[in-house]
């Protein structure tokens, strides 16, 4: 019997935007950044409601994403995956694959949302190339009507790190399809002349205007916080969803904690043996 994925199936959240409509408290992910598959399903299992798979700054590619995709399916917890730039040609490209979550970096204008909305949709909404019998997204032909419905299976959520995209945030929250913004400090801090300050005065006064403006929009609002004073801090502020972590950051600080406990002696002791 050919396999039904429906848009709009009650049981379960199709997608990012459906489950942040759906949540009574604000969703909580980390980044996975190692470009394995079988550490994506180690944190799908985790417990926490939501990862971003990185290829902007991660060693990840159209096969490694692919392969994490279907590591963590059936686990319950929303995936979305940023793309290294706001392109066409490789949102089509993720969006094929079964990416039902965007991220897109680096939005800094109304015209820059549009176009990435544009690209999560098929002609005359949009411009994405028409491939479907070809690809994952639909199952190979085996979803019905996914093509007049494609848009329902795809949310897009896209990145505010720079001054201007602060400036300009209230016109990117009303661009149709834009189904919410994500905060990177990181970039912003840098854009405002304060590189590596997170947490600046001016960054996170920057950081609570977009999600006031959010929250007037009526769209939610992500923000990136490893510290848990800043992300408590944010979510009072209104976030709706935040990154607390990321694999690769628990994994160097994890081991840096065993080598400072087992290679370090100090005060005369010797390093416990194994």
């Amino acid at each position: 019997m050919p396999l039904r994925v429906e848009p709009g199936n009650p049981e379960y959240a199709n997608t990012f935007r459906d489950a942040l409509a759906a949540a009574d408290r604000p969703l909580a992910g980390m980044w996975v950044c190692s470009g394995s598959p079988l550490i994506a399903e180690l944190c799908a299992g985790s417990g926490l409601d939501w990862l971003l798979v990185d290829a902007e700054h991660s060693p990840n590619g159209l096969e490694s994403i692919l392969a994490q995709l279907q590591a963590v399916n059936g686990y319950p917890v929303e995936v979305l995956v940023r793309p290294p730039v706001n392109d066409t040609v490789l949102i089509k490209q993720y969006l094929d694959l079964g990416v039902q979550n965007l991220l897109v970096p680096m939005v800094n204008s109304v015209q820059e949302a549009e176009a990435a909305v544009a690209a999560t949709r098929y002609p005359p909404h949009g411009v994405r190339g028409v491939g479907s019998a070809l690809a994952r997204a639909s199952r190979w032909n085996r979803v019905p009507g996914y093509l007049a419905r494609a848009s329902e299976t795809v949310s897009v959520t896209v990145q505010i790190e720079s001054t201007a995209a602060v400036e300009a945030v209230k016109e990117i929250l009303a661009v149709d399809g834009v189904d919410g913004i994500f905060l990177g400090p990181s970039d912003l801090a840098a854009s405002m002349g304060v590189l590596g300050q997170q947490e600046h005065p001016k960054v996170r006064a920057a950081v609570e205007h977009c999600l006031a403006a959010a929250k007037t929009a009526g769209k939610p609002a992500g923000v990136n916080a490893f510290n848990p004073a800043t992300a408590r801090s944010y979510l009072a502020a209104g976030a709706a969803f935040v990154l607390v972590g990321a694999d690769v950051a628990i994994l160097a600080r994890g081991s840096e904690a065993l080598a400072a406990a087992f290679t370090k002696p100090s005060d005369g002791e010797t390093p416990a043996s194994y």
